[in-house]
């Protein structure tokens, strides 16, 4: 080979590696749209493919298909997550109990606070309006509530404690009461939490169909509730309404402030058959301790209570409402119109190491009411100000502050 030939070949191969590198430098960002393309195109097709493809129903139709529903029996799971940005309260119960342990681990009152807070399996069954019971799971123990027509049982496994009341013949069908002791119904499933919202919704709310889900390996419809007002907490609450029977199967409440929902409740296991009527038969177990309701524990919460406070809130000085819809606000005053004095954000008895630590829980404001301390959740607030004025709602800061500057 001649040395030019040499030489010419030599520029040739650094030419053509050029060449190859520029194609790479192009091609490789070429495949990547390409692929990306694809998997742009591949998402909506995988997303679509776990939701049911569902005849079209109107907000109307879906809402009137709930209310028309006559399930009244079913069991299944539940789990539900709340998050109000609340410390846990899991030691409440026992702190409801009493320090005298004349209280009870088993009151219903007391435990079903526990679901105000965290995440928490339930096994829920239900047989028409008479028959119910609620299981809060826990990891080694769990909590149950029964109703099974004139009685009710709750019954804790990790003290061995049950509480028992009874309708003492009140319900026989002419009013459907029941004495304050005996709860008339658990609101522990989407249903009642859906029933709650849709009784508030008026003029100031959107309802719209969201789409379709599965829920429980069940075909539904969601249901988009909106306030269409400024100034609320509240996002949207989903609920997701079983295509079949109408039940809401899934609840869902987001924050306007974005994040993870505040509540969120739906079945994870359903069955709409009948349960066996032992579901909701109760004895206590052997040794077990056994709390009776009664007036007593009531009169002794009265003893317990602040002398201002002992005839109840119909006594406060002032509950009146501001606004409407979901921008309401509840505005509390004391008796007479006055918060008891150790309410008064230090104005009275409350140590100073207490009201400090009061001070560090909230956010001080300035207004025409003078100084307040506002006290925030991810869904409720509340407004304290200098005078123990109270105000209270689902509402941002600023529209507490607005309604106390205004009442004034």
């Amino acid at each position: 080979m001649a040395p030019n030939d040499s030489a010419q070949t030599t520029e040739e191969a650094k030419d053509l590696a050029a060449g190859h590198r520029k194609a790479a430098r192009y091609l490789v960002p070429v495949a990547v749209a390409g692929l990306a393309a694809a998997t742009i195109g591949l998402v909506p097709a995988l997303a679509a493919s776990g939701d049911p493809d569902l005849p079209k129903i109107s907000a109307q139709e879906l809402i009137e298909k709930m209310a028309a529903s006559e399930t009244e029996q079913f069991s299944g799971t539940v789990k539900i997550s709340t998050d109000l940005g609340l410390p846990s309260f899991g030691g409440l119960a026992d702190a409801v109990g009493g320090e005298d342990g004349e209280g009870s681990s088993a009151a219903p009152d007391a435990r079903l606070t526990e679901l105000a807070t965290g995440t928490h399996t339930l096994r829920v069954a239900a047989d028409g309006p008479d028959r119910q019971k609620v299981s809060i799971l826990q990891d080694s123990s769990e909590y149950s509530l029964i109703h099974n027509g004139d009685e009710v049982w709750g019954y804790d496994s990790a003290s061995n404690e049950a509480y028992h009341a009874t309708d003492a013949g009140q319900r026989d069908g002419k009013d459907g009461t029941a004495p304050k002791d005996l709860p008339k119904d658990l609101p522990t499933t989407p249903k009642d939490l859906a029933d709650e919202v849709l009784k508030a919704a008026d003029d100031t709310t959107s309802i719209t169909v969201g789409g379709t889900s599965q829920v429980a390996g069940r075909d539904a419809y969601k249901l988009v509730v909106k306030p269409k007002q400024t100034g609320s907490t509240v996002g949207s609450i989903t609920v997701a309404v079983d295509a079949e029977s109408g039940v809401p199967l899934k609840f869902t409440l987001t924050p306007s402030s974005g994040g993870k929902a505040v509540v969120d409740a739906g079945f994870t296991k359903v069955d709409f058959s009948k349960p066996a009527a032992s579901t909701f038969d109760f004895t206590p177990p052997k040794g077990a301790k056994v709390t009776e309701a009664d007036e007593k524990a009531h009169d002794k919460a009265q003893e317990k209570a602040p002398e201002e406070f002992q005839g109840g809130l119909e006594d406060l000085g002032g509950l009146n409402v501001i606004g409407e819809g979901w921008t309401s606000i509840a505005k509390i005053e004391g008796p007479g119109g006055e918060a008891p004095a150790d309410l008064k954000g230090g104005k009275g008895d409350v140590p100073a190491e207490a009201q400090q630590f009061l001070d560090a829980l909230g956010d001080k404001v300035e207004g025409k009411f003078g100084t307040g301390t506002v006290f925030t959740t991810r869904l409720v607030n509340a407004l304290m100000t200098e005078d123990g004025t109270v105000y209270v709602g689902a509402v941002t800061k600023d529209a507490l502050v607005k309604a106390a500057n205004e009442a004034k």
